[in-house]
């Protein structure tokens, strides 16, 4: 089994063995692999690209091609024990249906997000005057698929706003690294974070 990429990993250590999972985004499956292969869970996925449904019914997983901005409605309420949405909230069209979708849909989320408030991020910004490019933001502004920028504070006060509780908040850096602060200094310190969600 090959290493999981170090965020992936924070993600994959908060889900409980058995369990029933449906990742939202799955790219070419690492995850939803390591998942099915070394926690014994029940695995589903969803992926826009056809070469990453390609590259997860290759590995064995039970994947559909599929948009999350309109496919999660399909999907009856309290399926799965965790909905992951890892690094694409701010790529959806529809970032609040699709949030409360995830948990509409399963007793828990994981949603990660990049965060745009962390100080490079600001500091390129003010001093370069261009969209800064990170190694949490690795695209330039014409190649990249963000097209909702938010913050840690920013996902925080969402959260608050449709009345959701943070179970855990996992503040991280690239390299996975996790950073042991509250939200308003992961705001300017950390590149990523994470957030299991509950109703």
């Amino acid at each position: 089994m090959t290493a999981l990429r170090k965020d992936l990993q924070l993600i994959a250590d908060m889900i409980e063995p058995e369990s029933r999972v449906l990742d939202v985004g799955c790219d070419d499956g690492a995850l939803l692999d390591y998942l099915v292969n070394e926690k014994d869970i029940d695995g589903r996925g969803i992926e826009i690209s056809q070469k990453g449904v390609n590259s997860c019914v290759a590995k064995g997983l039970f994947v559909v091609q599929g948009d999350a901005d309109n496919d999660l409605h399909e999907y009856p309420d309290n399926t799965f024990d965790y909905v992951i949405l890892s690094k694409a909230l701010q790529a959806m069209h529809k970032p609040r249906e699709v949030m409360l979708n995830l948990l509409r849909i399963g007793k828990r989320a994981i949603v990660t997000i990049p965060n745009f408030g962390q100080w490079r991020v600001r500091f390129s910004l003010l001093t370069r005057g261009r969209m800064p490019v990170t190694k949490a933001l690795d695209k330039t502004w014409y190649n990249t698929s963000n097209i909702h920028f938010c913050t840690i504070t920013d996902l925080f006060d969402l959260i608050e706003q449709e009345n959701l509780k943070v179970a855990e908040f996992v503040p991280h850096m690239s390299d996975g690294t996790r950073l042991n602060m509250g939200r308003k200094r992961a705001n300017w310190h950390a590149d990523q974070a994470l957030f299991l969600l509950e109703k």
